[in-house]
């Protein structure tokens, strides 16, 4: 029946819950690439003082970032779907870790950008990669809890990172260089421990069970051991691929403004001097965090109570971003730093509500092929993020940054209306047709 969702089959055995320990995998990875993506914007003010770049300058460097990371992301979910996530997760986090460290050594505007497209490129397969590891794993009622708590991971990433940041900068000599080599060794350990733990199919895992497995594959319905073409006409030629895309671009274009820019924005245009920015620019992101924690705890038990996934996805989403749209023009326009941020915190807290949800509505809808589908939905969103870097930078250097805030407000406003047309209970491709 259109809407419901498959219930696993019962089982005599207690399961394992090996799957959650994939979860925390995931999470921690989230964690470290928010972690290297906030660092960037982050460092940004001390960057700008230590070789002297304008601000449009550093919005260019950054530019060379997003737009490595919004093209690179089929390349990456092609690259998970082909070889399977534990190995090519590990070569992504190893390959963005080198280029974290060797960003220490730069010496220019045009040798850092280099090193940031770099970055973009392994970072761009993580969550695509990622998205199709959980989605050999988790139950359909588990997504957008799982999801969500990834993101919520992300955001953990962004709210600490500033306060690390400029910790780190304020007792070293090396002043911004030393975060970029440190972090850079934490996603080379990650990626070690990942490769060891990791298996592509709870069948092959040792902690799982039979129970536990034959939970999985009755919920999932995959075919292990088969290996299927991606069915890309089916995916790219199905109008709802577009209309998820479209919502996602105007959710990335405003996350995007917020983790480049909110840091400057304390700064330059609330008066934040750099000590006191690492703490307050972390704040919004921590509203963030609960905000992915809320959104899929909800979706996943509107899911359970009426069984109709297509309501439970939506409903979330909606709300989530015109509530977002209206508390971000309230914090634009607040004359009082303190009542700003309040109101920053509320805007991105409803933003994250969204996050989750809709990257479980990738798992509903992509099924097998969740790591494609994820990564045609994140080249748009990264496009937009991309767009965001050099946009808000153009926006508040010439109208100031209120005309930059009344663009986020716009879109998101924009992402609740296209949700009405996103249907999560119907997939992307007909299974039948798929080689």
């Amino acid at each position: 029946m259109e809407g419901r969702v498959p219930e696993p089959a019962s089982v005599t055995a207690r399961p394992t819950r090996a799957r959650y320990l994939v979860l925390c995998f995931i999470i921690a990875v989230y964690f470290i690439t928010y972690v290297d993506r906030v660092l960037l914007s982050v460092a940004e003010p001390f960057i700008e003082k230590s070789f002297g770049f304008s601000t449009i300058t550093m919005g260019w460097v950054l530019f060379s970032y997003s737009i490595a990371y919004a093209l690179f992301q089929i390349p990456g979910g092609w690259f998970g779907d082909k070889v399977g996530p534990r190995l090519a997760l590990t070569c992504v986090v190893i390959w963005w870790s080198v280029f974290t460290a060797l960003t220490s050594l730069t010496w220019s505007a045009a040798s850092m950008a280099v090193c940031l497209f770099l970055i973009g490129m392994g970072e761009a397969g993580a969550f695509p990669i990622a998205n199709r590891a959980l989605s050999r794993w988790m139950l359909p009622s588990e997504r957008a809890i799982a999801q969500g708590a990834t993101h919520a991971g992300s955001r953990l990433g962004s709210a600490l990172t500033p306060v690390m940041v400029v910790a780190l900068v304020g007792a070293t000599l090396l002043s911004w260089r030393l975060p970029f080599l440190l972090f850079a060794v934490i996603g080379v350990v990650w990626a070690l421990l990942w490769y060891r733990f990791y298996r592509n199919s709870p069948a092959e895992h040792r902690l799982v069970n039979a129970a536990e497995r034959d939970r999985i594959k009755s919920a999932l319905g995959f075919r292990d051991g088969v290996k299927r073409q991606v069915p890309w006409k089916q995916i790219l030629s199905n109008p709802q691929m577009w209309l998820l895309s479209a919502m996602y671009f105007c959710y990335a274009y405003d996350i995007g403004a917020f983790l480049s820019w909110f840091p400057k924005y304390l700064n330059a245009a609330r008066g934040v001097d750099l000590k006191q920015m690492g703490f307050y620019a972390s704040l919004p992101f921590l509203a963030g965090l609960l905000g992915d924690v809320t959104g899929g705890v909800v979706s996943d038990a509107l899911v359970k109570r009426t069984s109709n996934l297509r309501f439970a996805r939506r409903i979330v989403s909606i709300t989530g971003f015109w509530i977002s749209a209206a508390t971000v023009l309230c914090a634009a326009w607040a004359a009082d730093p303190m009542v700003s941020l309040a109101w920053f915190a509320v805007a991105l807290f409803a933003l994250e509500l969204t996050v989750g949800v809709s990257w479980a509505v990738t798992l509903d809808v992509g099924g097998e092929f969740a790591g494609s589908v994820s990564a045609v939905m994140n080249t748009m969103g990264n496009i937009g993020a991309a767009m965001a870097v050099a946009v808000t930078a153009r926006l508040a250097s010439t109208w100031g940054w209120e005309s930059a805030f009344a663009v986020i407000a716009a879109l998101a406003a924009i992402a609740g209306g296209l949700t009405f047309t996103i249907d999560a209970s119907r997939r992307f491709y007909r299974d039948d047709l798929v080689a």
